[in-house]
């Protein structure tokens, strides 16, 4: 159904279809509660009920429109349009519940935010009956997809273009890769000349020519595309003559040139917009919500050690761009100073570069508090508010520390923006003390981020915080 050459088409009338899906659900809510359940609900007698007539509705309706365009773009953050065929049900409804767990989640901060007249039940019964609705339509689409393909006419005439008998790359797709091409010719490029090329294209009517280009010779590959060109026919280069094991390959423009490029490190999409905006909001929200805490160590700081209330450090952000990070000061005035005496006298508990000891004697006693709770790491949501940090993400190095680092693919955790918390805050903070360690979990969540993983680490983050898990 959703073929390579048309795919970006393709997902814009299935948005499209989805967006209507999504109106439908909203209006078969709004009209199920308050011509039915309102009613019903009420006569338990134990709830307040509100809106049981449909000119309520306009109190709040216009504000659950905007799942319309928020549910698809929702489901594009979470993958479901990609890979499209390679899937199966189970993993596309999964997609479905999380894209729809997040606007719920949305719907609730800007109600809070913006003290909105919202109608829970109705978002509910909406929300649940868009999951339904898209759904079944992608139930439907599936069975028609693999019905097409089974008949052979959802598939693309293709033309294998490398070696001859030497195509082990294609021969080690999975099945339902395959079966979406119609393999109907190899054209070996050392052997075959642009005549036979010409006749493949035209005595199979070809739609898709994928070239292999591991170990061949450019000029002949330049050639043949050329060639394919002329006759309009797509041609899929494989860039396996780049051997990247981490990289994600797309393609840009510099000017007239077409790149190649290999990205380690989640594409700039919905997705990552969503993540701002759920950082900067939260830590909005976060800032209020703990007030009291903030007034709590302010006090508490200029009764037990006179000096500055808060202590800032140049940090190392993204790509090693230097910030300063802010916190309620835990330790003496003349911390940094004693440093170096203290890793001569006692070590460091942490290997690598980063310093780390257990009982540092610079804590004072109520900042020794303050890092038990993490009320010390408060001040840190004004730097997400800046767009400095993130909610979630690798902690940040020190500006100084950076040079210590020894290992190349150590500063991979550079490539994306720092946060206060990230895998090793609920994984038990302080019981990591090998710095290879601690950078792998960093580059766990990088390889494997997505809007749920953080939803979830801030979830997990809340009991590590309550129980003071790991902390010191």
């Amino acid at each position: 159904m959703v073929e390579k050459k048309s795919n970006n088409r393709n997902i814009q009338v299935l948005q499209i279809i989805d967006s209507i899906l999504v109106l439908c659900a909203m209006v078969s809510a709004s009209l199920l509660w308050n011509v039915l359940l309102a009613d019903i609900v009420k006569s338990w007698g134990y709830f307040k009920v509100s809106g049981t007539d449909l000119s309520s509705f306009g109190k709040y309706g216009s504000w659950l429109y905007l799942a319309v365009p928020f549910i698809p773009v929702s489901l594009e953050a979470f993958g479901f349009y990609e890979k499209y065929g390679q899937r199966t049900l189970m993993s596309a409804m999964s997609k479905i519940l999380k894209a729809h767990a997040t606007v719920i989640i949305a719907y609730a901060l800007l109600a809070v935010l913006l003290k909105l007249e919202t109608h829970r039940p109705t978002l509910v019964i909406g929300c649940v009956s868009s999951m339904v609705f898209i759904s079944v339509r992608e139930w439907l689409l599936m069975r028609r997809y693999k019905e097409r393909l089974k008949t052979g006419k959802g598939k693309i005439r293709t033309m294998l273009m490398g070696a001859r008998l030497k195509n082990e790359w294609w021969d080690a797709q999975d099945e339902s890769t395959k079966n979406k091409y119609d393999i109907q010719v190899h054209h070996d490029l050392d052997n075959d000349d642009l005549d036979v090329l010409r006749k493949h294209l035209s005595d199979h009517a070809i739609e898709q020519v994928i070239v292999f280009t591991r170990n061949r010779n450019f000029n002949l590959i330049s050639k043949a595309i050329e060639e394919c060109e002329i006759q309009g026919v797509e041609v899929w280069l494989a860039s396996d003559f780049v051997r990247a094991r981490i990289c994600q390959p797309s393609f840009d423009m510099i000017g007239n040139t077409p790149m190649l490029v290999l990205k380690s490190t989640p594409s700039l999409t919905w997705s990552l917009l969503m993540k701002d905006i759920m950082d900067r909001v939260g830590a909005a929200l976060l800032i209020l919500a703990t007030s009291p805490l903030w007034l709590l160590a302010i006090i508490g700081i200029k009764l037990k050690s006179p000096g500055p209330i808060f202590y800032k450090q140049e940090r190392a952000g993204k790509y090693g761009n230097p910030f300063w990070i802010w916190k309620f000061r835990t330790m003496d005035v003349d911390a940094d100073k004693k440093l170096e005496a203290l890793k001569s006298e006692m070590g460091n508990q942490m290997s690598g570069p980063v310093f780390k000891l257990e009982n540092d004697p610079r804590i004072t006693k109520f900042g020794a508090f303050m890092r038990r709770t993490s009320i010390d790491e408060l001040p840190q949501l004004l730097n997400v508010l800046f767009g400095e940090m993130s909610l979630v993400g690798p902690r940040p190095m020190a500006m100084y520390e950076l040079p210590e680092i020894e290992k190349s693919e150590h500063r991979r955790k550079l490539s994306v923006k720092p946060g206060i918390t990230c895998i090793w805050q609920v994984e038990g903070r302080n019981s990591i003390t090998d710095f290879d360690e601690w950078v792998a979990l960093d580059l766990k969540y990088i390889d494997n981020w997505s809007i749920w993983l953080d939803i979830k680490l801030l979830l997990k983050t809340v009991p590590a915080v309550l129980f003071s898990k790991g902390a010191s």
